[in-house]
């Protein structure tokens, strides 16, 4: 069933993935890390909505998801030589939501900018972690899984997706029927760096959070043009 919905939709649901348990002790230990954690991106209040490459400063992050279900669902999806190669963490706190416009994930983190490559775009630097757009042959053989920390419903500002925009390659065409995505506290969501997706604000006056970890997985250590990974955390461990 996800492999069919991630190949016809370029997104799959996974419900029941963690517990609430888990969740509770995933986010204590998280949030213990995110305050001592830089860079993070904090809104007005101090608040922490945002944090990239949280595998390097949280422990947990090279642990949890290397445990069944989800390993033996990333070998299945990607192969034996895969590995994480990006965590982020966001949330959507009360008082200080944000949204994001339509687009694709095309820009992988790297270990330097060192050029010129044919294939390649967009050299940035983010967090003070180089970033390159990628060539879609390397984002088709990507995957991410999007875990949540809390319930995700129209209050929270949930994701909106464009099924099947994935077979479109890196264009962005806005067309077809929209999925708004809510979501169960531990629920996990598969989905391909091409499909198109948008969130908007959550609501005014809301009390709710959406914390959700973001992790990317690669089918291959290797990238093409000499291009490195800026981390790759392989499967195995």
């Amino acid at each position: 069933m996800i492999l069919a919905d991630l190949q016809r939709d370029g997104f799959a649901r996974w419900p029941g993935l963690l517990d609430t348990a888990e969740c509770d002790a995933l986010l204590a230990s998280l949030q213990a890390h995110l305050q001592q954690a830089d860079p993070v991106i904090r809104g007005s209040e101090g608040t922490i909505y945002a944090a990239r490459q949280v595998q390097e400063f949280w422990p947990e992050a090279a642990t949890f998801w290397r445990k069944p279900p989800v390993l033996e669902t990333l070998v299945t999806l990607l192969g034996p030589s895969a590995g994480l190669v990006r965590m982020l963490y966001f949330d959507k706190p009360p008082g200080q939501s944000w949204a994001l416009p339509w687009h694709k994930d095309m820009t992988i983190a790297v270990a330097e900018h060192r050029g010129p490559w044919q294939h390649f775009r967009h050299p940035t630097t983010k967090a003070g972690v180089p970033h390159l757009q990628a060539p879609e042959e390397v984002l088709r053989a990507m995957l991410t899984l999007r875990l949540h920390l809390d319930e995700v419903t129209d209050e929270n500002g949930p994701l909106k997706v464009l099924p099947g925009s994935h077979h479109t390659g890196k264009s962005l065409e806005l067309s077809g029927e929209i999925v708004v995505l809510h979501a169960q506290r531990g629920e996990g969501l598969l989905m391909r760096p091409l499909l198109a997706h948008a969130s908007g604000r959550s609501r005014e006056g809301t009390t709710r959070h959406r914390r959700i970890l973001h992790l990317e997985f690669a089918a291959t250590p290797e990238l093409p043009e000499g291009v490195r990974w800026h981390r790759f955390l392989p499967l195995a461990g």
